[in-house]
């Protein structure tokens, strides 16, 4: 189920979401740190991590899922975000070089279709950043923040569902350490410095970078062997045999 946009929306405009931001937002920018030219995609509620790319890409747009809400984005500019089903985006497709999913996989019930529709539109050689809770984190625990609603995930349920989408998986980061809570507020930065130096397996989330691949993987099967009935000569009146 999602969350509606507005409980999205003032987590964001919390001290813990300020530093979500700040965390999480690093680490998506080490995974796209270079969009220059490109056509970018936020898919969920990921306009906190967008305005980073605005400036490089040659276009940069959000949907956001119909069951969570629409927000305008950015507030003080020419609107840049949709609504839309997000196993139907309405976009052509080959339209998007980088695809940022947040706050919309472990929401979905259909994330198989979801990533179909990725998949779609992405180009030739698109990559996508999907952004998931973490199974072992506490984040996933605690349904005081967004990463606390939905299904969290870990590394090789993210590699199954991706692979079955005809992704492949090419890199990982994960974020936030510290617990969600304004007394690591602080300290936050220590921790992520620390958990990513030792990766330590309790982070929050886990972001993981994926290929778009061109081809269908070709599906072996096995010959089954056609037994032949024996013919064998049958006497008829006569004494001929027959046939």
């Amino acid at each position: 189920m999602f969350l509606d946009v507005v409980d999205l929306r003032n987590f964001y405009a919390q001290p813990v979401g300020v530093m979500t931001r700040r965390l999480l937002g690093r680490a998506i920018r080490g995974r796209f740190d270079d969009v220059t030219g490109m056509a970018v995609l936020g898919l969920g509620y990921a306009t906190p991590y967008l305005g980073v790319f605005r400036e490089e890409a040659e276009r940069c747009v959000a949907v956001m899922p119909a069951a969570q809400g629409v927000v305008r984005w950015p507030s003080a500019a020419p609107t840049l975000a949709t609504l839309s089903d997000e196993t139907m985006l309405p976009f052509p497709s080959g339209r998007f070089d980088r695809v940022v999913a947040v706050h919309v996989l472990e929401m979905t019930p259909n994330a198989a279709e979801l990533l179909g529709e990725v998949w779609r539109v992405l180009a030739p050689g698109g990559r996508l950043l999907a952004v998931v809770p973490n199974r072992r984190g506490v984040w996933a625990r605690l349904d005081t923040t967004p990463f606390g609603n939905g299904r969290p995930f870990s590394r090789g349920q993210v590699v199954s569902l991706l692979r079955e989408a005809l992704f492949t998986p090419v890199g990982w980061s994960e974020a936030l350490y510290a617990p969600p809570s304004r007394w690591f507020l602080r300290t936050a930065v220590a921790w992520e410095r620390v958990g990513s130096r030792l990766s330590l397996p309790f982070s929050g989330v886990l972001v993981v970078e994926a290929t778009k691949q061109l081809h269908r993987p070709a599906q072996v099967r096995r010959r089954t062997a056609v037994v032949e009935p024996a013919m064998e000569p049958v006497l008829v009146p006569g004494g001929v045999p027959a046939g």
